[in-house]
């Protein structure tokens, strides 16, 4: 992931969590079908300090199961 500006307030002040499971079992399950059986895929939060934007990326394993996920879970736009 590279660093770039706030598309919402074009801030430079931004942090990144740590990699984080995307849910499932008693919470919600944000990604889907992109993780394993047994555990849930996972993501990084990207927020921005000074207009509070916060974005969620998908990990490159989580992207990696999109092709092979069924319908209608995930489409292609």
């Amino acid at each position: 992931m590279k660093p770039s500006a706030c598309p919402n307030c074009e801030s430079q002040d931004q942090y990144r969590s740590k990699e984080v499971g995307a849910g499932g079992g008693h919470a919600p399950n944000y990604l889907p079908g992109l993780g394993k059986w047994y555990a849930a895929a996972k993501f990084t939060v990207v927020v921005c300090r000074d207009c509070g934007l916060t974005r969620f990326f998908a990990s490159e394993e989580a992207r990696a199961n999109l092709a092979d996920v069924e319908e209608p879970t995930w489409t292609r736009v």
